[in-house]
């Protein structure tokens, strides 16, 4: 009888490798091949903070495989690229095999599993997804700091540019959650100033190179890395 193959989604955590749930690990473990995603840099070379994390668990390293992105906005070339990991996932899957797809955070949070999920549901794959622990969390928990109690609101944003639309979400919500901010913080930086909110920058979280500050004059010479968010808060 022909072994049914499976597929799952495990969430690595934001970057401490102890802080990937007791379940995703055994999945690592117990998986016949296990894919992670990465960067294809402009010199050819690739990098991979998954990989980073997974070399953590002394796992078999013939059972991991790369996808790698390039580094651009060209989204063709991102779903050729997806497209064809599909197609090595199902190979797999329908050989009877375990496999896994990993991302770091939480896998159903701003990941490229997404992008794969949507062949998987339509070829009808068995499927479990694994959750995990997104890095604003570990941001309130490194700061020591709740980021909401009673009936406060939160807000998640990425790549927030307009200052005028993140004033209009801080009126609304007491707490807001900047993702991806390398590439906007110049354009906010005033804002936040000006407003007097309570703040917390974080970068690299879970890692040694892991860096906090709650004075935004840290930031105006510091080189901000793609893996960093603000956490606002009314006073």
């Amino acid at each position: 009888m022909h072994k049914q193959g499976k597929i799952y989604g495990v969430s690595l955590g934001p970057g401490d490798p102890l802080l990937i749930t007791v379940k995703g690990l055994q999945t690592l473990q117990q998986a016949d091949k296990i894919y992670y995603p990465g960067s294809l840099l402009p010199d050819g070379t690739t990098s991979s903070y998954s990989l980073q994390i997974l070399q953590h668990y002394q796992l078999d390293e013939s059972k991991l495989h790369g996808m790698f992105l390039q580094m651009s906005d060209n989204r063709q070339s991102a779903e050729q690229t997806y497209a064809t990991t599909f197609q090595h996932l199902l190979a797999d899957y329908q050989q009877g095999l375990s496999v896994a797809f990993v991302s770091e955070g939480d896998i159903s949070f701003y990941s490229t599993f997404a992008y794969l999920l949507k062949h998987i549901h339509a070829h009808r794959l068995d499927l479990e997804i694994i959750a995990g622990v997104p890095s604003f969390i570990l941001g309130a928990a490194q700061h020591q700091s709740s980021l909401a109690i009673l009936n406060e609101k939160i807000a998640i944003l990425p790549r927030m540019k307009d200052r005028d639309t993140l004033g209009r979400y801080l009126e609304e919500f007491e707490t807001v959650v900047l993702i991806k901010v390398r590439s906007v913080l110049q354009e906010i930086r005033t804002l936040i100033h000006q407003a007097g909110l309570q703040m917390v920058y974080c970068e690299r979280l879970g890692t040694a190179q892991q860096y906090i500050t709650t004075d935004i004059r840290d930031l105006e010479e510091r080189e901000i890395p793609y893996f960093s968010l603000l956490v606002l808060k009314r006073i």
